[in-house]
């Protein structure tokens, strides 16, 4: 487990270069955000429209958690770093949650190679998705 979270961290450091070699906190912003969810038949709506937003988004892996600094902070406790995954237009970096409720969910950092390297972040509840589009603070 140890050594998955260290290749974890390493793959992290590869991927958003801009941070210090010691460093185990990365910050993000936010540009917008857009929310997906199921109606009362079990189908997926349509996404709402992007909403733009300049938060404050920060992954901690010392601390084990994804903070966001929305209006009301979001909290995530990261229960398990899943293994990365990479396709030809995708890199995705997944952890295992429970938000300040105690709900469990799953949060996702993807980098749309496709996409000028775009990244995104996707709470994933189950029944209600929110991605938020995010790029490396200074």
């Amino acid at each position: 487990m140890m050594i998955q979270k260290l290749l974890f961290i390493g793959l992290l450091f590869f991927c958003f270069g801009s941070q210090k070699a010691n460093a185990q906190s990365y910050n993000f912003n936010t540009s917008g955000f857009s929310v997906l969810e199921k109606s009362a038949n079990g189908k997926w709506g349509k996404w709402s429209d992007l909403e733009l937003a300049n938060i404050r988004v920060t992954l901690d892996t010392n601390k084990n958690r994804i903070v966001i600094y929305s209006q009301v902070i979001q909290l995530f406790q990261i229960l398990d770093y899943q293994p990365s995954s990479e396709s030809k237009t995708d890199i995705v970096y997944t952890f295992s949650c429970v938000d300040n409720d105690g709900v469990d969910c799953t949060l996702s950092i993807i980098t749309r190679k496709n996409q000028d390297n775009r990244k995104q972040l996707y709470i994933n509840y189950g029944d209600q998705i929110i991605v938020y589009n995010i790029f490396n603070a200074d």
